[in-house]
């Protein structure tokens, strides 16, 4: 079979809200890849729940909106990131609502303009637009629906990155720039050449990472991994959040029950039927999510309880059912009449708060390549992410990316060819067990390990564990042709280790880092981790 090569201007890695927003705000005389790991809406954007926050009513504020968000990121957030990124949020409502997304309407509240309102947790404001409890689906079946409407765009659905092209795979070629990619196609097995002027991360979070998650099986951080192996800083992977909400069910292992709940009224309760999360917090149900995954998960082990419960009950039955028609139809499936009794939940891994260092044009470390969404830092979220701030980001930032792509276009010359990719030397998979067994012990020791909660010994221990695969996956992976699971365990590995040595060098507890070594907040620990790679060429753009 022929080598295959494809030659695009932008190439997006990630159909999500980031990757697909921006691919339908650049101009179509430039010609666009977006590259899908499984059908272009599968990603997390599908299964987000709750909305999109921006100060869309009279009563709020800008100002409100940076507070809340300041205060809920424990003091590391980049205040002048968080305000530029909140000032874009009603223009980037707008845009939406010119795409056709629908949100739900008001029938409630009255001064929201004509759209709904709900409150989530660390919001001093209703704030959070939404399209009823399946705000995602809403976004990324309409953005899907545009974007395959699009002359200029070509879809590669089923196909996973490898790793990014760069002049180490030029021999003579010394500029220091991203160049493309090699893209498994997963239909054929073959590794395919992407070459692109302008490369985008929008690959999405790492909570796969974890043994319980609220995320998609896709959640396998490959573009922090891919970015970091070419050179590109991360900062800030300590901060993994853990939804508090997720259903505690064996047919529904990563459904979420969206915050909205909350925000609407509903109570946490212990099986015994007492309400808990006065104790922990003023703020009580509605307190950011680091604080009421934490109370849970004390809870929880405080009484050998495999959950708590989640009540809405003492709502209308009409109010649940037209506000969360979703969540209400899968626990009907599941025999939980939310209506009329309490939901079963635990704690899963949710978001990637850390990730690829980026500017405010989403510019990372090596020229012609851009990250947005999940896998980038911005600075926004800093130790906690508050609830629906990362749509809002997505968009804010690949609303930028496609700006400076158009700015720059004139500028810079299509890549070299480049080297196809090298298989003469592999041979087909003899043990596949090593990869199904090294995935499954390094997602149970992180979530034992590098949990909720956290001690230096359990860290050093994942640490140990960690390494010990990668010595073993980088074997495996030198010897036998690449797969999905395989590329997507190599990243994982590479995450992981990330995230031991950020949560080793915090040593404070702060936002969704906990541990019981140093609890309490170091005033002095007000920097973002940032982490090195070897390949690191610094530029000098970035702030």
């Amino acid at each position: 079979m022929p080598d295959t090569c494809h030659r695009h201007d932008v190439l997006i890695l990630g159909s999500g809200a980031a990757g697909l927003s921006l691919a339908l705000r650049l101009p179509d005389t430039l010609s666009v890849a977006v590259v899908s790991k499984r059908e272009l809406r599968e990603g997390s954007t599908l299964y987000a729940q709750g909305g999109i926050s921006a100060v869309l009513d009279a009563g709020d504020s800008i100002e409100s909106h940076v507070q809340d968000t300041l205060k809920a990121g424990a003091g590391l957030c980049d205040r002048s990131v968080v305000r530029h990124v909140v000032e874009r949020g009603p223009d980037n409502i707008r845009w939406l609502l010119d795409q056709g997304v629908e949100f739900t309407r008001d029938t409630e509240h009255g001064a929201t303009g004509g759209y709904h309102l709900t409150r989530e947790g660390g919001h001093t404001h209703r704030r959070v637009i939404h399209a009823a409890d399946a705000t995602g689906r809403a976004i990324a079946t309409t953005l899907e629906g545009q974007v395959r409407d699009r002359a200029n765009v070509t879809l590669y659905e089923q196909h996973i990155a490898v790793d990014l092209i760069t002049a180490r795979h030029l021999p003579g070629y010394d500029e220091h720039r991203c160049l493309g990619a090699y893209i498994l196609d997963l239909g054929s097995g073959r590794v395919e050449t992407f070459l692109a002027r302008f490369v985008v991360l929008a690959t999405g979070g790492a909570n796969k990472v974890y043994l319980y998650t609220s995320n998609p099986d896709v959640s396998t951080g490959d573009g922090i991994a891919m970015a970091w192996r070419a050179g590109c800083r991360v900062a800030n992977m300590e901060f993994m959040q853990f939804h508090p909400t997720c259903l505690y069910h064996p047919q529904a292992r990563s459904f979420l029950v969206t915050e909205a709940l909350r925000g609407e009224g509903a109570r946490l309760l212990l099986p015994d039927g007492e309400r808990f999360m006065p104790r922990f917090d003023p703020r009580a149900e509605l307190a950011p999510r680091d604080i009421v995954a934490r109370a849970i998960d004390h809870e929880m082990k405080r009484l050998g309880s495999e959950c708590v419960y989640l009540d809405i009950s003492h709502r209308p039955s009409d109010f649940v059912i037209e506000h969360f028609p979703t969540i209400h139809a899968r626990c009907l499936e599941l025999g939980i009449d939310i209506t009329r009794e309490p939901i079963p939940v635990v704690p899963a891994a949710h978001y990637t708060c850390g990730g690829v260092m980026v500017d405010r044009q989403a510019r990372t470390d090596l020229p012609g390549l851009y990250a947005s969404g999940e896998t980038a830092y911005t600075g926004l979220h800093g130790a906690n992410r508050m609830a629906s701030n990362s749509l809002l980001e997505c968009l804010v930032y690949s609303e930028a990316a496609a700006a400076d792509i158009v700015r720059l276009t004139t500028e810079v010359p299509p890549p070299p060819e480049v080297p196809n990719w090298d298989e003469s030397r592999v041979t087909e998979p003899d043990e596949e067990v090593v990869v199904t067994h090294n995935w499954d012990e390094l997602r149970r020791f992180m979530w034992d390990y590098v949990g909720i909660v956290r001690t230096n010994k359990r860290l050093r221990r994942a640490k140990r564990r960690a390494d010990l695969l990668a010595q073993e996956v980088i074997e495996y992976y030198s010897n036998f042709r690449v797969s999905n699971d395989l590329i997507e365990l190599r990243n994982l590995l590479e995450v992981a280790d990330l995230i031991i040595q950020s949560a080793l060098r915090r040593r404070e507890s702060r936002g969704l880092h906990y541990t019981l070594d140093h609890p309490l907040k170091d005033t002095s620990q007000r920097a973002p981790t940032i982490l090195i790679p070897d390949a690191y060429q610094p530029r000098s753009h970035l702030e």
